[in-house]
């Protein structure tokens, strides 16, 4: 590829808040080059179907604050074909799209990184994604805010929960990751951490929860969605063991993702997307970029994408600590 006269952004997968700042930073930093911007809609599946649209300073005026994507964002099954791409390829070339911005997570990058490989195309990634499971960032577009919004969902809960003297199993997304679990949990004070990263000593759960009816009114269990059945099946085996407990369960579903984005999701979008854009014109290719101890950082998509195994360990015995 030439010189970078024309990039294009898009993002994909699930949606995280932030991504609009993230949007509003890839146009603006590249409006300040002096380059043309293309906004990609749906994802990969808007740029296999020739969805793309001019982008200039109004386009991304006041969206810094807004939840979701003003580009919509969709899963692309054609894009993992080899003929998907190859159209998605002849639309880069129909508009001269030089450089390539995705915002996205998992699936995103491997996406990228095959379209990368298969035709040189320079394209950059930025970490948009609740779950905060990609290597190469400390925190990923949107994990902060879907915490704040998981702890102020359990404050309220606690609430019912003290007043009926309840077990609450909350439900949190993580099908593959216990993060959101594990620091909302540690922030709202629960009693129990599930996550899938690490064992759970049922019968410890049960003696805690026997020890503390005596001197707890409220009881919180935080259960990522991918620690086996989830939520139900806890709540199910906490009935069984304990059939005189009033246990129920909450899952919080989508909630976890809508909203306004909070300022820390909305600087790092900021920050990663004047970056990438930066990048771009400085030769960079088949990153995604990030931030690492407050800098920022470049990740080859191959190693962003490896899914985050290793929980901090001192964050789990917070969690024993300060459930006694």
């Amino acid at each position: 590829m030439g010189e970078i006269k024309t990039i294009g952004v898009l993002t994909s997968g699930g949606d995280a808040p932030g991504m609009n700042a993230a949007i509003r930073a890839v146009v603006r930093t590249g409006l300040y080059h002096n380059l043309n911007v293309v906004g990609i809609m749906r994802g990969y599946e808007g740029l296999i179907a020739g969805e793309l649209i001019p982008m200039n300073r109004k386009s991304v005026s006041n969206i810094i604050g807004k939840g979701g994507t003003i580009l919509k964002t969709t899963r692309s099954e054609a894009f993992r074909t080899p003929e998907g791409r190859k159209i998605a390829f002849e639309n880069i070339q129909k508009f001269k799209i030089d450089g390539l911005v995705v915002v996205g997570g998992e699936g995103t990058f491997t996406g990228a990184n095959v379209f990368y490989q298969e035709y040189g195309l320079p394209i950059l990634g930025l970490p948009g994604t609740i779950d905060n499971d990609l290597i190469g960032t400390d925190y990923t577009i949107g994990y902060d805010t879907a915490i704040n919004n998981v702890v102020s969902a359990v404050d309220k809960i606690r609430d019912t929960a003290e007043s009926h003297a309840r077990v609450f199993i909350i439900e949190v997304m993580g099908r593959d990751s216990g993060l959101i679990a594990l620091r909302s949990g540690i922030g709202s004070g629960a009693e129990a951490i599930l996550i899938p990263e690490s064992e759970t000593d049922i019968e410890e759960l049960y003696r805690r929860l026997e020890e503390s009816r005596t001197y707890k009114s409220s009881r919180i269990i935080m259960v990522a969605e991918g620690r086996h059945a989830g939520g139900f099946e806890v709540a199910e085996k906490i009935k069984e063991r304990f059939p005189k407990f009033d246990v129920r369960l909450s899952i919080l579903g989508h909630i976890q993702r809508g909203g306004r984005p909070t300022c820390m999701d909305r600087v790092l979008a900021s920050r990663v997307g004047v970056a990438a854009v930066d990048a771009l014109l400085a030769g960079h290719k088949g990153e995604m970029v990030g931030v690492v101890n407050n800098n920022i950082h470049f990740t080859p998509f191959q190693n962003a994408i490896k899914h985050i195994s290793e929980i901090n360990p001192n964050l789990l015995r917070i969690v024993d600590i300060l459930s006694l």
